[in-house]
């Protein structure tokens, strides 16, 4: 009769044992990538007595809980907006270290920055990956420190822009357009160009300057843009002044600035007619040239169309004589729509900076649609504008994709790929130990992880901005908690009831 008891009393321990499991899954409903355990039962080792036909007969002698077995069964999929909010669709763990290094496995994707810029779990643990260089995951495993990256600067080598001219602008009159560009360094430089009329005509001739901070380049490979009558560019032309010959012993060299530059062919004499004043004779067009003389540098400027900044700059060297000229010719040679490559080389930059390639910036015309320059009878008006190069940049924000990248977008609009969150896998993950705050530890029973990227070797992949939440299923375990409450009333009546017999016994030895 004493078997009965103890049969009873093993009931009451297993049927107890499987209400704490009930209650701690159901108290972990809530729970960020909690995976519920099922409580399996065993029958203990049976008594033997004799008799009976086949002449050996068993009793029971009650239960024992042979496993408690974790589930690992995908949880609801709740989503939270939150950038670094990750869920794991399918199998594997993320791995997270401790402050001692040691390593632990979750299912809880909730991770954040903390103060040092280090993707932390609730914990505090940090998460582990490889950190990518150049867009490849190099390295070994590590913490993911996010933690002063900037986005390194570009210097500026292309700008394009598309532009309607004027075509009823007066002769001399300007157009200006401003654009933001880079240098190696990341400061931000203005790019100015400017667009003067150079002459009314049935062809349009527009001469172009190109400013950096208010310095020009000291080259382009155009002077300037000709248009059709139907106002479409038709081709670029670059102007060229000819040796200077001399009637007296003086010499002169020339400076050919761009402000109204050469549009016609043409000879051009200067002639001294005193110690301060020189006359200029405009032949093939440039009737209105005019010539002034400054006796301190020793200059002579010249505005081709008698208006504006000087066109030509002649420094004289040497004597010279009332009557004596300086003879020089005037060509441009006309050309197909190309890019400009526009010089900057000759201009000092703060710090050693550069920029564009060797200095020079390609202004790119053979564009398409709004990327080019028109003269039609409207207001002069900028179509579109563009330049690459941007300044460094400090990290904003963060987004995780299915792979397991983390990209960081950065305040000069950039985007780069950061690190790569790698999951882990094990030949028999219900060995793994529970470690209590969403964490499991690897166990010889275990085996060792296997590590991989999301979505590679049999790894789930991620789906951000989620959470996976408690697998536990209220409605089955209200159902297994009934079962237990009725196996454990049905094993405390058997225990009362072997006690009343016991009693019995006792009354009867009396």
């Amino acid at each position: 009769m004493g078997s009965a008891l103890w049969a009873g009393i093993s009931g009451l321990n297993a049927s107890s044992k499987e209400l704490d499991v009930i209650a701690n899954n159901l108290a972990n409903v809530n729970t960020i990538g909690f995976k519920s355990t099922t409580t399996f039962f065993a029958d203990v080792l049976s008594s033997s007595i004799s008799g009976g036909a086949s002449g050996t007969m068993q009793v029971g002698r009650g239960v024992a809980v042979s496993e408690v077995q974790t589930q690992y069964g995908a949880g609801s999929f709740q989503t939270t907006g939150n950038a670094t909010d990750v869920a794991i669709d399918g199998d594997g763990f993320f791995m997270v270290n401790d402050m001692e290094g040691a390593t632990y496995y979750t299912r809880a994707g909730a991770f954040h920055l903390n103060s040092d810029g280090v993707l932390v779990d609730t914990n505090g643990y940090m998460l582990q990956g490889q950190l990518v260089v150049d867009g490849e995951a190099v390295g070994p495993m590590t913490d993911i420190r996010l933690q002063g990256v900037q986005s390194e600067p570009q210097v500026s080598t292309i700008f394009a822009l598309g532009a309607n001219l004027n075509s009823a602008t007066e002769t001399g009159g300007q157009f200006n357009t401003t654009q933001t560009v880079y240098d190696s360094l990341g400061a931000s430089h203005t790019l100015n160009n400017t667009f003067t009329r150079t002459e009314l005509s049935g062809e349009g001739y527009w001469a172009v300057q190109s400013f950096l901070d208010n310095t020009e380049a000291t080259d382009l490979t155009a002077d300037g843009f000709i248009f059709d009558s139907a106002g479409n560019m038709t081709g670029m032309y670059t102007g060229a002044v000819g040796a200077v010959a001399s009637s007296g012993a003086g010499t002169a060299t020339i400076d050919l600035n761009r402000a109204g530059m050469v549009y016609q062919t043409g000879t051009m004499v200067l002639t001294r007619t005193s110690a301060a004043t020189w006359s200029v004779t405009g032949l093939g067009g440039y009737t209105n040239a005019t010539a002034s003389y400054d006796s301190v540098g020793n200059t002579i400027s010249v505005s081709l169309d008698g208006t504006g900044t000087a066109d030509l700059t002649l420094t004289l060297a040497g004597a010279w004589a009332d009557g004596d000229t300086a003879t020089y010719t005037l060509t441009h040679t006309a050309g197909p729509v190309t890019d400009v490559n526009v010089d900057f080389s000759g201009i000092p930059l703060d710090g050693g900076a550069t920029i564009g390639s060797g200095g020079n910036i390609t202004w790119n015309l053979v564009g398409a649609g709004s990327l080019d320059i028109t003269q039609y009878a409207a207001a002069s008006v900028i179509r579109a504008i563009t330049a690459d190069g941007y300044a460094s940049g400090q990290l904003r924000s963060l987004s995780i994709d299915a792979s397991g990248r983390v990209s960081g977008f950065f305040t000069n609009g950039q985007t780069a790929d950061l690190a790569q969150i790698i999951l882990a896998s094990f030949p028999n993950p219900w060995g793994l130990m529970r470690m209590g705050s969403n964490l499991f530890g690897e166990t010889v029973t275990s085996g060792s992880s296997i590590r991989n990227t999301p979505g590679d070797s049999g790894m789930g992949t991620l789906t951000p901005n989620t959470l996976e939440m408690s697998n536990t299923d209220i409605a089955a375990e209200f159902i297994r908690m009934i079962t237990a409450q009725k196996a454990y009333q049905a094993s405390a009546r058997v225990v009362t009831t072997q006690d009343a017999i016991m009693q019995e016994l006792m009354n009867i030895k009396r």
